[in-house]
């Protein structure tokens, strides 16, 4: 069963909260943490593992390994995956027709099957307590409505799964707010940010697939795949919004949300 979804920012500012703003992030994040601490399985969707250019990907390696932090901030530490579930998520996608591939490393199973995992999990997975978990990776080359299908895929395996399953999207939104930033200071990125968060707090995600390419590559985000794939599995039942927040200390918006099962 989906007993919910927590949409949950990778950036460290949320590690150290330089403000006001960003502490109200933190306490989403640490009530999806307490709203998820008795689930079996996760599975995080993140955009920062490997990347491929058109295949969605489920990751079976058995054990996941903290390796590559974000401007020298480590998060040491390693997870198991839960390959039953990894195994038929990745099975149902794939008699769908979704362009998804199996990634392991090494070694099929055991001791030596090992995967990196990145800032993109090690954050949100901060703030959760540690259990089994699928990590799955979207792509931007996949068109809009196969990653949403692909999510309802997700959704209703994760319903006859016979566990209780939270699913976490690994989101950070526009990445050009600060003329001193990597990117520069782009309007469409607060325009994108803003627009995220009307979608989330008026109950409006199908709207998800009314924004046009043009502003998701102009606002320069690494949300919106994640996001509809989130959209796809929400289909499945109800879910109440129990909290949000949004912060931008630095050049790049974070957003925390937290959806449960009505």
């Amino acid at each position: 069963m989906l007993v919910g979804i927590g949409l949950m920012p990778h950036g460290n500012p949320v590690l150290e909260p330089p403000d006001e703003e960003t502490k109200k992030l933190v306490e989403v994040l640490r009530d999806i943490g307490r709203a998820f601490s008795d689930v079996d399985s996760y599975v995080l969707i993140s955009p920062h593992n490997v990347r491929m250019s058109d295949h969605l990907g489920v990751v079976m390696a058995e054990n996941l390994v903290s390796w590559l932090g974000f401007e020298g901030v480590e998060l040491p530490g390693e997870w198991n995956t839960d390959r039953e579930l990894a195994e038929k998520i990745y099975r149902a996608e794939k008699d769908a027709g979704i362009p998804v591939v199996d990634l392991n490393f090494a070694s099929r199973s055991g001791e030596y099957s090992r995967w990196p995992l990145s800032w993109g999990e090690l954050i949100p997975l901060h703030f959760l307590r540690k259990r089994p978990l699928v990590l799955m990776t979207p792509s931007r080359g996949v068109d809009r409505e196969t990653l949403v299908k692909s999510g309802e895929i997700l959704g209703k395996v994760l319903e006859e799964s016979g566990k209780r399953v939270a699913l976490i999207v690994s989101a950070d939104h526009g990445h050009g707010h600060s003329e001193n930033g990597p990117y520069g200071k782009v309007k469409e990125s607060e325009e994108y940010d803003r627009l995220i968060m009307e979608l989330i707090n008026e109950n409006r995600l199908e709207e998800l697939l009314n924004i046009s390419e043009g502003l998701v590559r102009k606002a320069l985000v690494d949300s919106y795949w994640g996001m509809l794939m989130m959209l796809g599995a929400v289909s499945i039942g109800e879910f109440e919004l129990k909290g949000s927040a949004y912060s931008c200390p630095t050049y790049f918006g974070m957003a925390g949300a937290l959806w449960v099962r009505k």
